[in-house]
């Protein structure tokens, strides 16, 4: 009965669909707006794996959505809309790579620095990887066999892993192990061979396999469990309002980093990150006030400084914590207020 049920579900929103792909040909976009109204999120974050940018990937959805709309009437109904949709949100994203590059960390571009450095500009001739606002991402894989989760796979190593891969093979690593795609249907997705395809995957694994750590950060925050979670963090944040170095210093592994992009400096190892923090961040104790969020499927924390001639605490960074046992390994601090409006941050507080 319940097979039934279903079966009878699954054949209306079928029939819905092939009505709402007329009427979307006929240039209704109320129907078009319907079809990819339920993939827009996973699309979007597609986009953001492929791209290591939320703002690209805004833009590239915007534009894949475009092409789609336009080119709606090659769509024949032989495969999924998901898959069609899938194919022009890539190509869309492999266009933007070839024209900008791969997004990088400052962890990619030299070696730490072992002293806090002071007076450094922002370089702007980097483009930086930024952090990605994953309310709403569904936990669990996107289809059965996949390797990946979908929240592992916005994780800041995964992310930052595929920015070393050239475009063809970040497309298919994601369309096969993120997404589900078989190799032939990537193959016609990317206009290639299956062959190459999996070539393209073979070479992605051994890069991703070498730079990205294990366990995953969903699997160690599940060991933690969400009571210890929130204690790491509330105390995180506790030590940098108070400029408390002995609580912060508690919280960190021998080995931790700590990085801030768009600075290119970045520090690794308990007595340079301390360094730092005690000459910078804590220097400034009375001045934080912060939120707590999640970005990247990892705990973060919107920090607003205090501005004093503007009488208000102004968006300063959202800090994505990278988490070893119960422990933090890695600090990313993305700098600046253009992060704080895609997580539906206010740009200051009172």
């Amino acid at each position: 009965m319940r097979r039934t049920s279903r079966g009878t579900a699954g054949t209306t929103e079928a029939y819905a669909e092939h009505a709402d792909v007329a009427l979307a040909r006929a240039g209704d976009d109320a129907a078009f707006t319907r079809l990819v109204a339920p993939l827009r999120r996973e699309l979007h974050a597609h986009c953001y794996r492929m791209l290591g940018s939320t703002h690209d990937a805004d833009d590239a959805l915007q534009d894949a959505l475009l092409r789609a709309w336009r080119g709606l009437a090659r769509f024949q109904g032989r495969g999924s809309l998901r898959s069609w949709l899938y194919t022009v949100a890539t190509r869309t994203c492999l266009d933007i790579v070839e024209a900008r590059g791969r997004r990088a960390l400052p962890v990619d571009l030299g070696p730490s620095s072992d002293r806090a450095v002071f007076g450094t500009a922002s370089r702007a001739d980097v483009a930086w990887l930024g952090p990605y606002p994953d309310t709403g991402l569904p936990d669990g894989p996107a289809a059965p066999h996949t390797r990946y989760e979908q929240r592992e796979a916005v994780e800041l190593a995964f992310v930052a892993a595929l920015q070393h891969l050239p475009g063809n093979q970040r497309a298919a690593l994601l369309l096969f192990e993120v997404l589900g795609f078989s190799a032939a249907e990537i193959a016609t997705m990317m206009d290639t061979s299956a062959a190459s395809v999996n070539s393209a995957l073979q070479r992605a694994r051994a890069i991703v396999a070498e730079k990205v750590p294990s366990p995953s950060q969903q699997r160690t925050l599940r060991e933690i469990g969400d009571a210890r979670l929130r204690e790491v963090v509330a105390r995180y944040s506790a030590a940098l309002e108070r400029g408390d170095a002995d609580t912060l210093v508690a919280l960190l592994t021998e080995d931790v980093t700590w990085s801030m992009p768009p600075l290119h400096q970045w520090y690794r190892g308990l007595a340079a990150v301390t360094d730092f923090a005690v000459r910078v961040p804590l220097a400034s104790c009375g001045y934080w006030r912060h939120l707590p969020v999640t970005a990247n499927g990892q705990p973060a924390v919107a920090l607003y400084l205090r501005d004093d001639a503007a009488g208000a605490h102004l968006a300063w960074s959202v800090n994505v914590l990278t988490l070893r046992d119960d422990r933090i390994a890695e600090i990313t601090s993305f700098i600046g207020p253009g992060h704080f409006p895609p997580f539906g941050l206010p740009v200051s507080l009172p």
